[in-house]
């Protein structure tokens, strides 16, 4: 990769896996419009790292808390079974969330590489996927916090996210986009999608991981230490940003955005 590429798709890696306005959407546009080459699986697997560290860093803490809860319930478990925490619960909730996607992913991976991703499939849906979101941002209540979360509504949010295995959907937009549905404040929404990112990002770098020491690649070490680095920074820069400013902007500006990258990757494909 030239410079151009290597800076740019590290920095839209880093900023699209948080934003709910789908990355491979903007990956296929850059590509296509200036006739890159395929960026290699050496550098998709520097970016997954580099957005995980992001992400666990901005997390430590809930990490941390969830981490300590959910393997200390089962430290001098009574005959009654383990203690339960606050922090034992959202991490059953976030496992349990995981799980359709990872089982969808598994059963259809295959199929949906060779079939949905098009420029038109990303299109579209990230033209419909967007309304979605600014619907579920005007219509919910926003009254729900993430103590509140029930096993009910983090299946739910799990169901919704293995829409996101549909290339232009955005992960985090359609996790977003399901918590607000059901009732959860912005904060919480982009916070449990954020969790979520987590064991997605981590399950999804080890298999390319797998993939890379099966085939093996040629990627120059400083490509992959740049990709891993630009997408570091600018993932967490992203979380840190849209955290701060979600209440006072709310989801309009992301959904005003989708549609018009919608229409312009419609342009691309009908030309």
């Amino acid at each position: 990769m030239d410079w151009l590429q290597l800076v740019a798709l590290s920095v839209i890696q880093g900023l699209t896996e948080f934003l709910p306005i789908s990355s491979s959407a903007h990956l296929i546009l850059p590509s296509q419009v200036l006739g890159w080459p395929d960026q290699g699986l050496a550098f998709d697997v520097a970016v997954h790292i580099g957005t995980l560290a992001a992400v666990l860093l901005a997390f430590r803490r809930e990490v941390v808390a969830i981490l300590g809860g959910w393997f200390g319930q089962f430290a001098g478990a009574g005959p009654l079974g383990a203690r339960q925490t606050p922090e034992s619960r959202l991490g059953w909730m976030v496992i349990l969330a995981t799980i359709p996607a990872v089982i969808v992913g598994g059963l259809f991976n295959g199929a949906i590489e060779d079939s949905l991703r098009s420029s038109l499939v990303i299109a579209l849906a990230t033209l419909v996927f967007g309304v979605l979101l600014g619907w579920a941002d005007w219509r919910g209540s926003r009254s729900r916090g993430l103590a509140s979360l029930t096993f009910r509504a983090a299946l739910i949010i799990g169901l919704f996210q293995a829409l996101a295995l549909i290339p232009g959907t955005s992960r985090s937009g359609i996790t977003i986009t399901a918590a607000l549905l059901l009732g959860f404040d912005r904060q919480s929404s982009a916070r449990f999608s954020f969790l979520l990112s987590i064991p997605l990002i981590i399950a999804a770098g080890s298999l390319k991981g797998l993939e890379l020491m099966q085939t093996g690649s040629d990627a120059a070490i400083h490509d992959v230490l740049v990709g891993i680095g630009l997408s570091f920074v600018a993932a967490l820069v992203c979380i840190k940003l849209f955290l701060a400013a979600l209440d006072r902007i709310g989801m309009w500006p992301f959904v005003a955005y989708r549609l018009l990258l919608g229409v312009a990757l419609l342009w691309l494909w009908a030309a």
